[in-house]
């Protein structure tokens, strides 16, 4: 089992940047990939970054050039550094965990409030 800890969200004017973190705890040894995700109110989660353990990444086309996850294995930890933040960033942002290529995890979410 896996245990997401998120933090960083938070409000912040248009063009200004957060970072958010995640620790993970337990099974950390058989995370495939780490992932963030976010929810607008009523819309649906979208996918905004992925990282591999082999550390390839991805990232939804209106983050790139923008947003940068990595990773910090000696903490557990998988970053997602926002950067140029628009009003339509708003969501609430959820790390995510793979596990052994079947298995999902989920943080409770951070919110991140881009004002104009």
């Amino acid at each position: 089992q896996v245990q997401l800890a998120e933090s960083g969200g938070g409000l912040v004017q248009a063009g200004g940047s957060l970072r958010l973190s995640c620790v993970a705890s337990g099974s950390i040894f058989s995370i495939n990939a780490m992932g963030w995700y976010r929810q607008a109110p009523g819309k649906q989660r979208e996918f905004v970054a992925t990282i591999t353990s082999g550390g390839s990444t991805n990232y939804r086309e209106s983050v790139k050039g923008r947003f940068t996850i990595s990773r910090d294995n000696a903490k557990n930890t998988v970053y997602l550094q926002m950067n140029s933040l628009k009003p339509e960033d708003t969501a609430v942002y959820y790390c995510n965990a793979n596990r052994l290529s079947v298995y999902n995890y989920w943080g409770r979410g951070t919110q991140v409030t881009v004002s104009t």
